[in-house]
C-alpha cells in the first residue's frame, strides 16, 4: 500500500444511529432519542433501552417527530458527538 492510500482507508469506520427527533429547542441541535433492542442478561428476555444522543443540525432542519440519521464524529460540545446526516421520514 501507497502513503496516499492508508490515509483514505478508516480504520474503525462512524457508528450510524437512527432515530426519532425528541427536542429541536436548541441552536444547530438536535436530542434524538435511539431505541435498542437488547437481550437481558440474566432471563434472556428482550428489553427495549432508549439512548438521547445530541446531534448536530447544522441548518435546523429536523423537526420534532422526525426520523432521522445520526453519525458519530468528534466530540463539538460537552455533549454532542453526533452529527445530523440526513432526515429519513418527516412527522406528519
Amino acid at each position: 500500500m501507497t502513503d496516499e492510500t492508508v490515509e483514505t482507508v478508516r480504520e474503525n469506520p462512524r457508528k450510524v444511529r437512527e432515530g426519532i427527533v425528541i427536542s429541536d429547542k436548541m441552536a444547530s441541535t438536535v436530542v434524538v432519542a435511539v431505541n435498542e433492542r437488547v437481550s437481558h442478561p440474566r432471563y434472556g428476555k428482550t428489553v427495549q433501552r432508549t439512548k438521547k444522543l445530541y446531534a448536530h443540525d447544522e441548518k435546523n432542519e429536523a423537526k420534532v417527530g422526525d426520523r432521522v440519521r445520526v453519525v458519530e464524529t468528534r466530540p463539538l460540545s460537552k455533549l454532542k458527538r453526533w452529527r445530523l446526516t440526513d432526515i429519513v421520514e418527516r412527522a406528519r
